[in-house]
């Protein structure tokens, strides 16, 4: 199965927001938002068992979600990525590993959590490598942002976990202080973050990369609690 097998189920005059073939499609420039009725994760398009859901954000080409999905098939798996490119890819590991418990979003993913994700509905929420936007002009870009972990708040159950996952140190220090700021969300380390591999955790085109240079790898861990006061 390769990329080139997946075709996009409308043409650009007629794009709207569908689920098609393992994939759930948020269409760049598409605003009528009110014209998708997202049922929930236990709809039979979506998944086929009611399990626990992960959504991984910045999922590139797919290594890193395809293997935890192979891996975990008692849990349902939800792929963003909103290059389109990189979903067909993420749909060719789908296709060639049978993983009936992989969803893919080919969306930009603040935008389908604010409108569609239901709250208090996701176990494990996990951003690896997201872009830094380094420059200062193009910080508007990055997807750590607090309403966006305003959200990765409202869809994660009670006692749900994020982990976000840099090589950047900068961006580990924003990150460090978004998560600081959001008393809804209560770090699961002593420190800002894990330089210790995980064990388990899985790899990713762009960890193997940046291992491969030399650098360090930060993992920050967090756990929502109840309500927005910390408690």
């Amino acid at each position: 199965m390769k990329p080139a097998n997946f075709k996009s189920p409308f043409d650009w005059n007629n794009r709207h927001i569908t689920i098609h073939d393992k994939i759930w499609y948020l269409p760049k420039q598409f605003y009528d938002f009110d014209s998708f009725q997202f049922s929930g994760w236990s709809h039979p398009e979506v998944f086929e068992k009611q399990q626990p859901i992960c959504i991984e954000y910045c999922s590139g080409n797919g290594a890193w979600i395809a293997e935890r999905a192979l891996k975990n098939p008692h849990f349902n798996w939800v792929a963003v990525e909103k290059k389109f490119v990189r979903a067909r890819k993420i749909w060719t590991k789908l296709k060639s590993l049978n993983l009936t418990n992989l969803l893919i979003a080919s969306a930009e993913g603040s935008l389908i959590t604010q409108k569609y994700f239901p709250s208090n509905s996701v176990k494990s929420v996990y951003i690896n490598f997201p872009d830094p936007w380094p420059k200062t002009r193009h910080a508007k870009h990055r997807i750590i942002q607090t309403p966006f972990i305003e959200d990765i708040w409202r869809i994660l159950e009670n006692n749900g976990d994020l982990t976000i996952v840099t090589d950047d140190p900068d961006y580990s220090e924003m990150v460090h202080k978004v998560l600081q700021q959001s008393l809804g969300f209560q770090s699961l380390h002593p420190h800002p973050f894990y330089t210790v591999d995980y064990p388990d955790y899985g790899t990713s085109y762009f960890e193997d990369l940046w291992r491969e240079k030399g650098k360090t790898i930060r993992y920050h861990v967090y756990r929502k609690v109840n309500g927005n006061d910390g408690s």
